[in-house]
């Protein structure tokens, strides 16, 4: 079976880690799959085509001209006649838009679209007709998370027969035993300060204001706590003003892009996700991995990935004071913190294997090919 896969992409966030994933576990069964790769002029997809070849996936980059480009689909159909798939999939709203109507002019047999985020934009009534139409092309639309499965349904709706639901996958990740200490000397973090970690962009999306209006509020019972947000956006400068006018501005510790910036998480004693909005929130199974329990907010598909109480807490959305009280509950009591984490990393191997992603992919992948057969 032969695959083509096809994504926009401006470095590598949480959909293009799970395609790190996903292609060469579909390679090692057999699959022929190989990536088209939607890319702006700035050519900020090399980090990701470098990581794709590193793994022994064939990529071409695409160039793609602003959010309406007339001209895309004719130049996918092209490389898709070249590439003769049997089926194309599709992730994110560039390769749906563009990539599905490709696949249709170039006679590929199957379509499949994937769905990583419930983003409000997708409630447009314009994208909404837009992406109706596209879907009519796709024969299976898979969702990461049953949260985002209702939304494709009942926001979007994508005809309920057509979507399933297949969660991320991340297989569970050793850490260098001084990575703790070289972290937080990097940092300038005691080793025995009481550590929040935030891992992500610094986006309206993932609440970091919300975050540090509540460690704010975690510094008046927890006076050594530290807070260290390792990531980088548009709302830093905001966010860093936000801290110092807060009174915490010493206190919180702006780390930016950092590569790999997971294998940092044993550092922190608790990882908070205070996320407006998330299709899945690999963060969250990055924080499983490496054992720390995690404070998020209930949305979305978050309360399908943190067991509360058992693996971390969940609080409402944009409620500083509960999230302060879950972050200081937890700090306060680290034997308890601790075997949350432990029961965090043994949930990751039981519930979100990648074999079991990869697998569950490969049978969609078969169910569509097999009753086009027949």
């Amino acid at each position: 079976m032969r695959a083509v896969h096809i994504s926009k992409v401006k470095g590598i966030a949480g959909s293009e880690q799970h395609l790190l994933m996903l292609l060469p576990g579909l390679a090692a069964h057999g699959v022929e799959v190989s990536m088209l790769v939607l890319e702006e002029a700035d050519g900020s997809a090399g980090e990701f085509c470098e990581a794709l070849a590193e793994r022994g996936i064939p990529a071409r980059r695409v160039p793609i001209r602003g959010h309406l480009d007339p001209a895309l689909p004719g130049r996918l159909a092209a490389e898709l006649r070249a590439a003769r798939p049997d089926l194309v999939h599709t992730h994110l709203l560039h390769a749906d838009l563009y990539g599905l109507p490709a696949a249709r002019r170039a006679g590929v047999p199957h379509a499949i679209s994937s769905r990583h985020n419930d983003n409000p934009f997708r409630r447009n009534p314009v994208l909404k007709l837009a992406n109706r139409l596209a879907m009519r092309r796709a024969d299976r639309v898979i969702a990461i998370s049953h949260a985002l499965a209702d939304f494709v349904r009942g926001v979007e709706g994508i005809e309920p027969d057509k979507v399933v639901t297949i969660h991320y996958g991340l297989q569970p990740r050793e850490y260098p035993p001084d990575v703790c200490e070289t972290a937080r000397a990097a940092w300038g973090i005691a080793p025995d300060a009481p550590l929040i970690g935030y891992f992500g962009r610094l986006i309206e999306q993932k609440g970091v204001d919300v975050l540090i209006e509540a460690f704010a509020r975690v510094r008046r019972e927890h006076g050594r706590a530290r807070l260290v947000i390792v990531g980088d956006g548009d709302l830093r400068p905001a966010l860093e003003e936000q801290a110092r006018v807060a009174g915490v501005g010493d206190a919180v510790h702006f780390a930016g892009w950092v590569a790999d910036a997971a294998r940092l998480m044993p550092t922190c004693d608790v990882i908070a996700m205070p996320s407006r909005w998330e299709g899945f929130g690999l963060v969250a199974l990055e924080a499983m991995s490496a054992a720390r329990p995690l404070v998020a907010s209930r949305v979305s598909a978050l309360p399908e990935i943190v067991d509360d109480p058992a693996t971390g807490r969940l609080v409402p959305p944009d409620d500083a004071g509960a999230l302060a009280a879950a972050l200081g509950d937890l700090l306060a009591d680290p034997a308890r913190a601790a075997a949350m984490g432990r029961a965090g990393r043994e949930r990751l191997v039981q519930a979100f294997a990648v074999d079991t992603m990869v697998q569950a992919t490969l049978d969609v992948y078969r169910s569509v090919v097999t009753a086009g057969r027949g």
